[in-house]
This record gives C-alpha cells, sequence and structure tokens, in this order.
C-alpha cells in the first residue's frame, strides 16, 4: 500500500459558506475493520449510510442486523439481498489475477475521519464518519443520529436532544482519540439545506 495521506484533522471551508470540522483516525486495517464492525454490527440500528458527492447523497439504512465478512483486503457488509464491499487492507486478488500493487493503493481506503458540519453562522448540524479511497475520492459516508432530527418521523425538532450525540462522540474518541465534549450552547438550530 502506498504511504496513507497525512492526516487532516482540523476545519475545511464549503464553496456555500459552511464548514466541515475532520478529526481524523489512522487508517490501519486493524482500525477500521475494529470500527466498520463496531458501526454495522453493534450499531446498524442508528446509523444511515452511502456515498455523499455533490449532486448525489444516498441515505441507506439496515432494517436487520448485517453480515460482515472479509477477504482479501474487503470487509463486505449486508443483508443477503445485497451487500457493499470497503478495501481497507492489503488487497492481492487472486492467483490467476493478481491485482497490481498500484491498482491496490487506489482501492484501499487511505484516510479516514469523524466530521461534524457547522451551518453558516457556526451551529453545528450533522456529524458523521467518512472514508477515502487512495485517489482521494469518497468511499463512505455514515450519518450518525442527529440531535435536532427526530429518529421516528425524520423531522426537525424545536429542541435539540444532545443525547443523541453520544456514540459519535464515544466513537470518535475511541479511534481518533478527540474527548468527549460538553454539548453546544443552544444558540437555535442550525440552517438545514
Amino acid at each position: 500500500m502506498a504511504s496513507p495521506l497525512p492526516l487532516r484533522s482540523g476545519t475545511s471551508e464549503n464553496p456555500d459558506g459552511t464548514k466541515t470540522e475532520y478529526f481524523e483516525v489512522e487508517p490501519t486495517e486493524e482500525n477500521l475493520r475494529s470500527l466498520i464492525q463496531e458501526l454495522f454490527e453493534d450499531n446498524w440500528e442508528h446509523i444511515i449510510f452511502g456515498p455523499c458527492v455533490q449532486g448525489a447523497v444516498f441515505e441507506i439504512r439496515f432494517f436487520e442486523k448485517p453480515r460482515i465478512g472479509y477477504q482479501d483486503g474487503y470487509l463486505t457488509i449486508g443483508p443477503t439481498s445485497w451487500h457493499f464491499h470497503l478495501c481497507v487492507g492489503p488487497h492481492k486478488g487472486s492467483d490467476t489475477r493478481p491485482t497490481p500493487p498500484e491498482l491496490a493503493a487506489t482501492r484501499r481506503c487511505s484516510r479516514a475521519a469523524f466530521f461534524r458540519d457547522l451551518d453558516r453562522a457556526g451551529r453545528q448540524s450533522s456529524w458523521g464518519f467518512r472514508m477515502w479511497n487512495g485517489k482521494d475520492e469518497q468511499m463512505i459516508t455514515v450519518f450518525f443520529p442527529n440531535p435536532w432530527l427526530d429518529p421516528e418521523k425524520s423531522d426537525y425538532v424545536e429542541t435539540p436532544d444532545w443525547k443523541r450525540l453520544a456514540l459519535w462522540m464515544r466513537l470518535r474518541e475511541r479511534y481518533a482519540g478527540i474527548p468527549v465534549e460538553p454539548p453546544p450552547v443552544d444558540s437555535g438550530p442550525p440552517q438545514m439545506h
């Protein structure tokens, strides 16, 4: 595998005036396997996931606990009717079709980070985790429970339930080394897009 991209914790400015704060995770095979398994085996009912790029957001949710397998560097996650793959470890291909090293490095996750989005006024609006491949292309985004969204109705609420950040805070602390912080000072709901 090519050397991983340098850790880039910090804040990025988005074209619409919002910001995204990143909290980097060391993208080792062991770290990513543990984190993905914790997300999809232990917390599958609390998360929404999928590709999230400009112009397309897939909000996928499991309604039953998915199965997770691992072979040739790939985690395979899903129920029996469909699944997806994430390359998190050494990928060699088969004896008859070996994967060239440069292609294996492109496929493998080279960057992973927890994130939180801030609206134009700096209010927190969404929380998640992302992975990028060796070409810095997004592989997956996982959205965590949002204090501003009613999980039953998928509708915005007037008063946030900051306890909904517990999973994001706990996993961010474990995998990115960021201590759990107190809930933000409530300055009203964020501007949702």
